[in-house]
């Protein structure tokens, strides 16, 4: 990399042909190989944990560690580009991200795993943020909209392809094959990346890092996700360490804000938020990604530890939601100038809220064709999720602010897909054991329909134990998913409120919106 050409300060003229269609999806492959290892665990969470000797639940630290870590790296990425140019910041970030994927497939013990987790999120960070910078700089400004239906695309195919992968992998082989298969996939997009991009790096400058900024970020991060996951564990705010780390949160996170404020080379750019567009893009970009990403990990997990769901059968159930996404994301994008974006990012959330009622009329006697359905369904909401709001999130911004813009937004929309996780599986335990209380109370010699069940099983052979054993396996499956009910019901309600974000923001359709996409480069 030392041989390249040096950087340029005035603006790169936009690919052509061929070189934009390799530009394109090289760029956009790295991006599906780091958002495909955010959905390929899903599956395999309960494979994982068995294999390694934990719970479900402490298995979904997996999950949650990639997204925290991935988010507190983010926010350097501007920093980063501007010190060691862009084109380099990909290629290192998606190297370092093959050789974390390597150790993670080479992991012991859940310790380990988690570590490594921490360090391939770590890595990762930059990947998205660029991708987003140097497509947009190889479409021509008109074509912004297209630009970012490609980048859509490949965030909507890997949530389709990682549960079936995830899946068939921990059924057929073994777990850590979910991360080697990163190795080739990602030194191939690292090197086609190279080949087209290599002569167009951006400028560097030495810029000072924020260190008192990143220190407060991981420290009020790393508080809070440690609560969120710890809480139902130590008993919430009955355990001294909790409050402990609730006090550390909070008090990091005033401190963060009060430097960020006032710092001169800030870690985070929070004037950004002075522009509505961004203000309401990103505020309705990561809550429903957080509700989203939360109901995507519970899923499966409900599938496979109440309904039998193997990890293979559980990942095809959630594989529909990318079908229509794949198809209509590219027409979303080349048509969005013909529209009110707000309109169509609200016919998303309005689907997507449809979407989570649904799952949350779920028995569990459900079939398989009524648990793939809102999957199918809720493909049309993802194909009106990404690219409209990251159109309005961009629109009015200054060139020089689309990286530090692009790097926030990401940063917080996978900040609340951790937080999400952790949420949701901390209240589906909690509503599972409420429910479970509830039907226990029912469950008394007073109640015929409860001894009319015992005595059934008794005369069909079984002993007093093996029916008792039943009748709370039973118990338990109904109050689990009485539990993820509430779970999908509460998210739909959470993408109704939501749409308020959307039409806080200004409207960029027509020709404007050409203009001000065409701008974010």
């Amino acid at each position: 990399m030392a041989n390249v050409a040096n950087a340029q300060a005035a603006p790169l003229p936009p690919l052509t042909g061929a070189m934009l269609a390799i530009g394109a999806v090289s760029v956009s492959f790295a991006t599906f190989m780091n958002v495909l290892d955010s959905s390929i665990a899903n599956v395999a969470i309960p494979t994982i944990a068995g294999d390694l000797g934990v719970s479900a639940n402490q298995g979904t630290w997996v999950i949650t560690s990639f997204a925290v870590s991935n988010a507190i790296a983010i926010p350097l990425t501007g920093w980063l580009s501007q010190r060691f140019g862009q084109v380099r910041l990909f290629i290192t970030s998606t190297i370092l991200f093959v050789l974390a994927s390597f150790l993670c497939g080479a992991a012991q013990s859940i310790e380990m795993l988690i570590a490594f987790r921490v360090l391939q999120g770590a890595v990762a960070g930059p990947m998205i943020p660029m991708s987003q910078s140097l497509l947009l700089a190889s479409f021509p400004k008109a074509k912004a909209g297209t630009a970012m239906a490609v980048w859509s695309v490949t965030t909507l195919v890997a949530p389709v392809v990682g549960p079936i992968l995830g899946g068939w992998i921990s059924d057929n082989y073994s777990w850590p094959w979910i991360f080697y298969i990163n190795v080739p996939l990602g030194l191939l997009a690292a090197y086609s990346t190279w080949t087209i991009y290599r002569s167009r790096e951006t400028a560097t400058k030495k810029l000072p890092v924020d260190t008192v900024g990143l220190s407060l970020l991981v420290l009020w991060i790393a508080a809070l996700q440690i609560m969120l996951d710890k809480g139902r564990e130590l008993d919430w705010f009955n355990s001294g360490q909790i409050i402990a780390l609730a006090v550390i949160a909070v008090v990091g996170l005033v401190f963060f804000l009060i430097w960020e404020r006032n710092e001169k080379h800030p870690i985070v750019d929070l004037s950004l938020f002075r522009n509505r567009n961004f203000t309401g893009s990103v505020i309705a970009l990561s809550l429903g990604y957080g509700a989203f990403f939360g109901t995507v990990v519970i899923l499966p997990l409900w599938l496979q530890t109440q309904i039998a769901y193997t990890a293979t059968l559980a990942g095809l159930a959630m594989a529909p939601v990318g079908l229509f996404a794949i198809i209509f994301a590219p027409i979303v994008g080349r048509n969005l100038h013909r529209v009110d974006a707000r309109k169509v990012a609200t016919c998303g959330f309005l689907i997507f809220a449809l979407v989570l009622f649904m799952r949350s009329q779920f028995t569990s006697g459900v079939d398989r064709w009524a648990v793939m359905l809102p999957a199918y369904i809720q493909g049309f909401a993802m194909a009106m999720f990404f690219t409209p709001l990251s159109m309005l999130m961009l629109s009015g911004l200054k060139p020089e602010q689309i990286p530090a813009a692009s790097g926030l937004s990401n940063f917080v929309r996978v900040l609340c897909g951790g937080f999400g996780s952790s949420i949701t599986t901390t209240a589906w335990d909690s509503r599972s054991a409420l429910h479970h209380t509830q039907l226990m109370e029912h469950a008394n010699a007073y109640n015929p329909i409860y001894t009319d069940s015992l005595n059934n099983l008794q005369q069909l052979g079984l002993s007093s134990d093996q029916t008792n054993a039943m009748f709370e396996r039973t118990l338990s499956i109904q109050a689990s998913t009485l539990g993820a009910n509430d779970i999908f019901y509460f998210s739909s309600m959470m993408f109704l409120v939501l749409i308020i974000a959307i039409w806080s923001t200004k409207p960029i359709h027509g020709k404007h919106a050409a203009m001000d996409a065409g701008g974010a480069h």
